[in-house]
Protein backbone atom coordinates (compact mmCIF):
# COMPACT_ATOMS: atom_id res chain seq x y z
CA UNK A 1 0.00 0.00 0.00
CA UNK A 2 2.81 2.49 0.78
CA UNK A 3 4.68 1.44 -2.28
CA UNK A 4 1.40 2.15 -4.00
CA UNK A 5 0.93 5.52 -2.35
CA UNK A 6 4.38 6.51 -3.26
CA UNK A 7 4.33 5.35 -6.96
CA UNK A 8 1.23 7.83 -7.11
CA UNK A 9 2.78 10.94 -5.58
CA UNK A 10 6.07 10.55 -7.65
CA UNK A 11 4.33 10.17 -10.57
CA UNK A 12 2.24 13.62 -9.93
CA UNK A 13 5.12 15.24 -9.09
CA UNK A 14 6.49 14.40 -12.11
CA UNK A 15 3.70 15.60 -14.15
CA UNK A 16 3.65 18.57 -12.35
CA UNK A 17 6.99 19.46 -13.59
CA UNK A 18 6.73 17.96 -16.64
CA UNK A 19 3.75 20.91 -17.47
CA UNK A 20 5.70 23.45 -15.65
CA UNK A 21 8.71 22.87 -17.87
CA UNK A 22 6.40 23.07 -20.88
CA UNK A 23 4.95 26.04 -19.57
CA UNK A 24 8.72 27.73 -18.74
CA UNK A 25 9.47 27.47 -22.09
CA UNK A 26 6.98 29.73 -23.02
CA UNK A 27 8.23 33.60 -23.34
CA UNK A 28 5.55 36.50 -23.72
CA UNK A 29 7.25 39.03 -25.80
CA UNK A 30 6.51 43.01 -25.58
CA UNK A 31 5.51 45.12 -28.37
CA UNK A 32 6.34 48.13 -27.15
CA UNK A 33 8.99 51.03 -28.70
CA UNK A 34 12.24 50.20 -26.53
CA UNK A 35 11.36 46.84 -27.43
CA UNK A 36 12.31 46.79 -31.30
CA UNK A 37 14.78 48.39 -33.28
CA UNK A 38 12.74 49.26 -36.90
CA UNK A 39 14.66 49.02 -40.35
CA UNK A 40 12.65 51.07 -42.95
CA UNK A 41 9.57 51.76 -40.74
CA UNK A 42 8.41 54.02 -38.01
CA UNK A 43 7.10 52.50 -34.83
CA UNK A 44 3.28 53.96 -34.43
CA UNK A 45 1.73 53.85 -30.43
CA UNK A 46 -0.68 51.36 -30.81
CA UNK A 47 -3.04 50.54 -27.60
CA UNK A 48 -4.34 47.07 -29.07
CA UNK A 49 -0.52 46.49 -30.19
CA UNK A 50 2.16 47.42 -32.27
CA UNK A 51 1.55 49.62 -35.78
CA UNK A 52 4.77 49.73 -38.50
CA UNK A 53 3.86 52.89 -41.30
CA UNK A 54 4.11 52.38 -44.49
CA UNK A 55 7.09 53.00 -46.69
CA UNK A 56 8.45 51.82 -50.07
CA UNK A 57 10.15 48.53 -49.85
CA UNK A 58 10.13 46.13 -47.12
CA UNK A 59 10.50 46.87 -43.57
CA UNK A 60 11.13 44.97 -39.71
CA UNK A 61 10.84 45.59 -36.46
CA UNK A 62 13.83 43.13 -35.30
CA UNK A 63 13.10 42.16 -31.31
CA UNK A 64 15.64 43.77 -29.11
CA UNK A 65 17.54 41.03 -26.78
CA UNK A 66 15.14 37.87 -28.13
CA UNK A 67 16.57 35.15 -29.78
CA UNK A 68 15.11 32.19 -31.59
CA UNK A 69 15.93 29.21 -33.87
CA UNK A 70 13.39 26.12 -33.36
CA UNK A 71 9.81 25.77 -31.50
CA UNK A 72 6.25 27.96 -32.00
CA UNK A 73 5.58 31.25 -33.30
CA UNK A 74 2.17 32.60 -32.30
CA UNK A 75 0.82 36.06 -32.40
CA UNK A 76 -2.16 38.24 -34.18
CA UNK A 77 -1.93 40.25 -37.22
CA UNK A 78 -4.32 43.05 -39.14
CA UNK A 79 -3.81 44.15 -42.59
CA UNK A 80 -6.45 45.92 -44.56
CA UNK A 81 -8.39 44.41 -47.90
CA UNK A 82 -6.50 47.31 -50.42
CA UNK A 83 -4.85 45.62 -53.29
CA UNK A 84 -1.21 45.34 -53.50
CA UNK A 85 -0.56 47.74 -50.31
CA UNK A 86 -1.05 44.75 -47.31
CA UNK A 87 1.95 42.46 -47.43
CA UNK A 88 2.26 41.51 -43.66
CA UNK A 89 3.90 39.11 -41.08
CA UNK A 90 6.92 37.79 -39.54
CA UNK A 91 10.62 36.87 -40.10
CA UNK A 92 12.65 34.45 -38.58
CA UNK A 93 16.36 32.99 -38.80
CA UNK A 94 17.45 36.75 -39.55
CA UNK A 95 21.14 36.54 -39.94
CA UNK A 96 20.91 40.09 -40.37
CA UNK A 97 18.47 43.26 -42.08
CA UNK A 98 18.89 41.38 -45.98
CA UNK A 99 18.98 37.81 -44.90
CA UNK A 100 16.43 36.41 -43.53
CA UNK A 101 13.35 33.86 -43.61
CA UNK A 102 9.82 34.92 -43.39
CA UNK A 103 6.42 34.13 -43.65
CA UNK A 104 4.00 36.56 -44.86
CA UNK A 105 0.40 37.40 -45.40
CA UNK A 106 -1.79 39.38 -48.53
CA UNK A 107 -5.05 39.83 -46.94
CA UNK A 108 -6.40 41.90 -49.73
CA UNK A 109 -6.23 38.16 -51.45
CA UNK A 110 -7.87 36.15 -48.62
CA UNK A 111 -11.22 36.20 -49.82
CA UNK A 112 -10.72 37.87 -53.77
CA UNK A 113 -12.97 36.57 -56.27
CA UNK A 114 -10.24 35.69 -58.47
CA UNK A 115 -9.18 32.23 -57.53
CA UNK A 116 -6.06 32.75 -59.38
CA UNK A 117 -5.20 35.68 -56.48
CA UNK A 118 -6.74 33.49 -53.31
CA UNK A 119 -3.88 30.94 -54.06
CA UNK A 120 -1.72 33.76 -52.75
CA UNK A 121 -2.92 34.04 -49.44
CA UNK A 122 -0.27 33.02 -47.58
CA UNK A 123 3.96 33.04 -48.61
CA UNK A 124 7.43 31.61 -47.63
CA UNK A 125 10.49 33.41 -48.34
CA UNK A 126 14.10 33.16 -47.90
CA UNK A 127 15.96 36.06 -48.26
CA UNK A 128 18.10 37.48 -50.25
CA UNK A 129 17.91 34.31 -52.70
CA UNK A 130 14.08 33.29 -52.58
CA UNK A 131 12.16 36.19 -53.17
CA UNK A 132 8.26 35.31 -53.95
CA UNK A 133 8.99 36.07 -57.95
CA UNK A 134 11.69 33.73 -58.10
CA UNK A 135 9.74 31.25 -55.97
CA UNK A 136 6.17 31.86 -57.83
CA UNK A 137 7.90 31.40 -61.47
CA UNK A 138 10.20 28.33 -60.38
CA UNK A 139 7.67 26.67 -58.40
CA UNK A 140 4.12 27.63 -59.02
CA UNK A 141 1.70 26.83 -56.06
CA UNK A 142 4.47 25.53 -53.63
CA UNK A 143 5.41 28.03 -51.33
CA UNK A 144 2.47 30.04 -51.74
CA UNK A 145 -1.35 28.84 -50.44
CA UNK A 146 -5.29 30.47 -49.90
CA UNK A 147 -6.45 30.04 -46.60
CA UNK A 148 -9.88 28.20 -45.98
CA UNK A 149 -11.66 29.20 -44.31
CA UNK A 150 -10.39 32.65 -45.73
CA UNK A 151 -10.31 35.33 -42.86
CA UNK A 152 -11.65 38.73 -42.71
CA UNK A 153 -9.27 40.78 -44.77
CA UNK A 154 -9.59 43.84 -42.48
CA UNK A 155 -9.68 41.98 -39.19
CA UNK A 156 -7.30 40.64 -36.66
CA UNK A 157 -6.08 37.09 -37.44
CA UNK A 158 -4.16 34.62 -35.18
CA UNK A 159 -0.86 32.77 -36.60
CA UNK A 160 0.97 29.79 -35.26
CA UNK A 161 4.49 29.14 -36.91
CA UNK A 162 6.02 25.52 -35.99
CA UNK A 163 9.50 25.91 -37.41
CA UNK A 164 11.94 23.06 -36.81
CA UNK A 165 15.47 22.25 -39.14
CA UNK A 166 13.65 21.02 -41.97
CA UNK A 167 10.28 21.77 -42.06
CA UNK A 168 7.64 25.52 -41.23
CA UNK A 169 4.13 24.68 -40.79
CA UNK A 170 1.60 27.79 -41.00
CA UNK A 171 -1.58 27.47 -38.65
CA UNK A 172 -4.30 30.32 -38.74
CA UNK A 173 -7.06 31.12 -36.33
CA UNK A 174 -6.42 27.61 -34.68
CA UNK A 175 -6.79 25.42 -37.70
CA UNK A 176 -5.33 22.05 -37.20
CA UNK A 177 -4.70 21.69 -40.75
CA UNK A 178 -1.29 23.65 -41.55
CA UNK A 179 -2.23 26.79 -44.22
CA UNK A 180 1.35 26.55 -45.60
CA UNK A 181 4.05 23.69 -45.27
CA UNK A 182 7.41 23.51 -46.72
CA UNK A 183 11.13 22.56 -46.58
CA UNK A 184 12.97 25.68 -45.27
CA UNK A 185 15.56 27.16 -48.73
CA UNK A 186 18.43 28.12 -46.53
CA UNK A 187 20.56 26.78 -44.10
CA UNK A 188 21.38 30.09 -43.14
CA UNK A 189 19.98 29.85 -39.29
CA UNK A 190 20.46 33.42 -37.52
CA UNK A 191 18.90 34.04 -34.60
CA UNK A 192 17.26 37.33 -35.41
CA UNK A 193 13.07 37.59 -35.18
CA UNK A 194 11.14 40.23 -36.52
CA UNK A 195 7.96 41.48 -37.51
CA UNK A 196 7.63 42.25 -41.61
CA UNK A 197 6.01 44.81 -43.54
CA UNK A 198 6.10 44.03 -47.47
CA UNK A 199 6.61 47.46 -49.70
CA UNK A 200 3.96 49.96 -49.49
CA UNK A 201 2.26 48.57 -46.26
CA UNK A 202 1.14 49.26 -42.93
CA UNK A 203 0.19 46.83 -40.18
CA UNK A 204 -0.77 45.98 -36.60
CA UNK A 205 0.49 43.16 -34.57
CA UNK A 206 0.12 41.93 -31.03
CA UNK A 207 -0.48 38.76 -28.50
CA UNK A 208 3.44 37.86 -29.96
CA UNK A 209 4.74 34.69 -27.61
CA UNK A 210 7.72 32.10 -28.44
CA UNK A 211 7.94 28.45 -27.36
CA UNK A 212 11.13 27.73 -27.80
CA UNK A 213 12.20 23.64 -28.68
CA UNK A 214 14.65 22.67 -26.09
Amino acid sequence: MKQLLFMALASGCLSVHTMYAQQSSKRTVKLSKPDVTTVNRAYVADDKGMHLDARDGAGIAWLNKVAFTTGEIELDIRGKDAFQQSFVGIAFHGVNDSTYESVYFRPFNFKATDSVRRVHAVQYIAMPLYDWPTLRNEHPGKYEKPLEPAPDPNAWFHVRLMINEDRIKVYVNGSSQPSLEVVPLTKEKGKKIGLWAGSGSAGNWKNLAIHDTP
